[in-house]
């Protein structure tokens, strides 16, 4: 089933509406939907280059709408909603380890989710539900969705369609280290100033 979701999604890349579809998937993606909407992203972006960083664009603020509807329906329908879709990604028993990252690291737990290969849509639902400051949570957010998503489009603009296969098999390893670099940079910073 998730294969036919997979392709289903794929198939709007080679239709006139892909970079509606890559903005409503992307606005899907983090609140309840399982397909992320890179795949989307790099289809549209490998088809034509130099849109690449318009398609991020388009991507990005879905997202982070998505987000923020995510973050609505855990601070307003957790029980009637939010429950359910942490269900069906089989995150029960995880829902008080995510709730400790938010008590520990706040607006670190948002971007680290949002940047990395982590279910982002589980931890915009417990932002609500768990009543994280909604401009911190906006800003990590923002930050975080937007770097994932322009590092894919700036590099498809940049190296064109030869790059795919490096973004395909790199990911979760160059995603990993953008987090530690960011984090690195923002401990160096605490401890020179």
């Amino acid at each position: 089933m998730l294969r036919r979701i997979y392709d289903w999604v794929l198939h709007w890349a080679e239709t006139p509406y892909g970079a509606w579809a890559l903005f409503f998937l992307a606005v899907a993606e983090s609140s309840f939907f399982p397909v992320p909407p890179d795949i989307l992203l790099i289809a549209l972006a490998i088809g034509a280059p130099p849109k690449a960083v318009r398609y991020a664009l388009i991507c990005s603020a879905g997202s982070v709408l998505g987000g923020c509807l995510g973050y609505l329906i855990g601070w307003q329908f957790m029980a009637t909603v939010g429950e359910r879709i942490v269900a069906f990604y089989g995150l029960n028993e995880k829902w008080e380890y995510i709730r400790a990252l938010y008590s520990r690291y706040d607006a670190w737990a948002v971007g680290i989710a949002g940047f990395t290969p982590i279910p982002y849509k589980v931890f915009t639902l417990s932002a609500g539900a768990f009543r994280i400051h909604f401009g911190v949570f906006f800003l990590a957010s923002l930050v975080s969705r937007s770097a994932r998503f322009f590092l894919v489009g700036g590099l498809i603009y940049l190296f064109g369609p030869k790059i795919k296969t490096f973004i395909d098999r790199y990911f979760n390893l160059l995603a990993v280290a953008f987090t530690v670099l960011l984090v690195g940079g923002f401990i160096l910073i605490k401890l020179v100033f």
